[in-house]
C-alpha cells in the first residue's frame, strides 16, 4: 500500500484526517474504547465491587477478583497473538478478523448484562453465582477485544506512508478517547448504582461505532500463489525463530522487553484505578466519572500532541518523555489520601496513557521491516499482554495476601507499578534506533 502513496504530494493533516479510510479505521478505536472505558475501568469494576465490597477486607477481595479476571484473558491472549501475526504475514487479511473478534467480544458484553440481571442464588462461599457467569463472560469479551487490536493495529501500513504514520496512530487515539466520553454517557443511564445495567448499552454502542470499519475499509489478502500452504500451528516455528533471530533485529527485542514493563503499569492501573480512586482514596462514583472525564480529555489532547512531538523529536524520546509523566503519575496516586492529588495524577495517567498508545506503535513501525511488520506487531502484543499477566496477577496477590490491612494493601499494590515502570524506561534507553534492522 505504501508504493501507491509514493508518487502523491503529500497529503495535509486536515485531508489525512478526512480520508475515508482513515477515518473509519479511526471510528474503530471510537468504538472498542467505549468497550475498554466502561467495560474494563469503570463499570466491571464498579458492579464487582457494589456485589463483594461490602467492608474494607471485601474491597480487597473485589480488587483482587478483576486482577485476576485481566489476567487470565492477559494469558490467552499472550497464547495466541504470536500466531496472530503470522496469519497476517501469510494472508494480508486483517478487517476480516477484526470482524469476527469484535462481533464474539460485542456478543459476551451483552452476557455480562444478561446474567447479570438475573438471580442463580448464592455459592458456597456467599458469592452470588451470577457473578462468576459475568466474570467468565468478560474475560471472554476482553480477550477477543484485545486480539481484535492486533489486527487493527497492524492496518496502519496500509493507510499511509511511513512519514505520515505518527499523525495516523495519534488520530486514531484521539478519536478513540472521545469514545470514551461519548461511553460516559451511559452513565447518566445507569446512575450511582446497579452498574450492572451498563452492560447491554455498551455492547450495542461497540457494535454502531464498529460498523464504518466493517462496511467501508478493504482488505488487500495476498495472492493465492504467493500464500505459504504451510499449517497454522506451524506459525510458532516462526515465532521461535524470529526469537533467535534477536540480534539481527537487537533494537525492536529490547523495546519489546521495556514495554513489558511499562505495559505492566499501564494495563493495570487501566483495570484497578476505578476500586482505587473509590475505596482508597474515597471518590463518590459520580466523582470518579468526572475524574475519568478530565482524564479522558487529557488522553485526547496527549495523545494528538505526541503525534507531533514524536514527528519531531522521534519515536524514542517521546516514549521516554511519557514514560516519565507516568512515573510522576503514580507516584502521586500512592502518595494521594485527599482527592486534590489524585485529581493531578489522573490527569497526568491520562497523559501518558494515550501518549505511549501513540508512540509506541509508532516505533514500532519505525524499527520493524515492512515485511516482518505483522509478526512483529504480533509480538509486540505479546510482550504487552505477557505483563497484561503479571501485572494484575501481582497486585491481586498483594491485596489478597495484604486484605487486613485494609486501604494499605492497595497503596502498596499500586507502588509496584511504579518499580516495573522506572525498570522499563532504563531498558527503553538501551533502545538503538540508528541501526537498520
Amino acid at each position: 500500500m505504501e508504493k501507491q502513496f509514493r508518487n502523491t504530494k503529500v497529503r495535509s493533516s486536515l485531508a489525512l484526517y478526512l480520508s475515508l479510510p482513515i477515518l473509519s479505521w479511526a471510528f474503530y478505536d471510537f468504538a472498542n474504547t467505549i468497550f475498554s472505558s466502561n467495560i474494563n475501568t469503570i463499570f466491571f469494576p464498579f458492579y464487582m465491587d457494589e456485589t463483594l465490597g461490602t467492608d474494607e477486607v471485601k474491597q480487597q477481595v473485589a480488587s483482587t477478583f478483576i486482577s485476576y479476571a485481566n489476567a487470565i484473558a492477559s494469558f490467552f491472549l499472550v497464547i495466541f497473538s504470536p500466531l496472530f501475526g503470522v496469519l497476517i504475514d501469510r494472508t494480508g487479511y486483517k478487517k476480516k478478523w477484526i470482524v469476527w473478534f469484535a462481533s464474539i467480544s460485542i456478543l459476551f458484553t451483552f452476557f455480562m448484562g444478561v446474567f447479570s440481571s438475573f438471580d442463580f442464588g448464592i455459592s458456597d462461599a456467599g458469592i452470588p453465582i451470577s457473578l462468576f457467569y459475568v466474570v467468565i463472560s468478560f474475560v471472554i469479551a476482553k480477550f477477543f477485544f484485545n486480539s481484535s487490536l492486533v489486527f487493527y493495529d497492524a492496518m496502519m501500513p496500509d493507510l499511509g506512508t511511513k512519514e505520515e504514520m505518527p499523525l495516523i496512530s495519534g488520530f486514531g487515539v484521539a478519536v478513540g478517547y472521545l469514545g470514551t466520553l461519548f461511553g460516559l454517557l451511559v452513565y447518566l443511564y445507569v446512575g450511582n448504582s446497579d452498574f450492572h445495567k451498563a452492560f447491554i448499552p455498551t455492547a450495542v454502542l461497540y457494535l454502531l461505532f464498529s460498523l464504518p470499519l466493517f462496511f467501508i475499509n478493504k482488505d488487500q489478502p495476498f495472492p493465492k500463489i504467493e500464500r505459504s500452504r504451510s499449517t497454522f500451528l506451524e506459525g510458532y516455528r516462526e515465532i521461535i525463530a524470529t526469537f533467535k533471530d534477536m540480534k539481527q533485529y537487537r533494537a525492536i527485542f529490547t523495546f519489546m522487553f521495556a514495554y513489558f514493563f511499562i505495559n505492566d503499569a499501564l494495563a493495570t492501573a487501566i483495570a484497578m484505578m476505578a476500586v482505587y480512586a473509590t475505596a482508597i482514596v474515597g471518590f463518590t462514583s459520580t466523582e470518579f466519572i468526572l475524574l475519568y472525564l478530565v482524564s479522558t480529555i487529557s488522553s485526547i489532547i496527549g495523545s494528538l500532541a505526541f503525534g507531533y512531538i514524536t514527528k519531531k523529536i522521534g519515536a524514542k524520546s517521546a516514549v521516554t518523555c511519557v514514560s516519565i509523566i507516568m512515573i510522576v503519575a503514580l507516584i502521586l496516586a500512592v502518595i494521594a489520601v485527599e482527592p486534590s492529588l489524585f485529581w493531578i495524577a489522573g490527569s497526568m495517567f491520562g497523559i501518558s496513557l494515550g501518549s505511549m498508545w501513540v508512540t509506541s506503535r509508532t516505533l514500532i513501525i519505525e524499527l520493524s521491516p515492512k515485511e516482518k511488520q505483522g509478526q512483529f506487531f504480533g509480538l509486540f502484543a505479546f510482550s504487552g499482554k505477557v505483563s497484561s499477566i503479571i501485572g494484575p496477577a501481582i497486585y491481586g496477590t498483594v491485596t489478597l495476601l495484604l486484605k487486613d490491612y485494609g486501604a494499605i494493601a492497595s497503596r502498596i499494590a499500586l507502588s509496584t507499578l511504579i518499580i516495573m515502570t522506572i525498570i522499563g524506561l532504563l531498558i527503553h534507553l538501551r533502545v538503538r534506533t540508528n541501526v537498520t534492522n
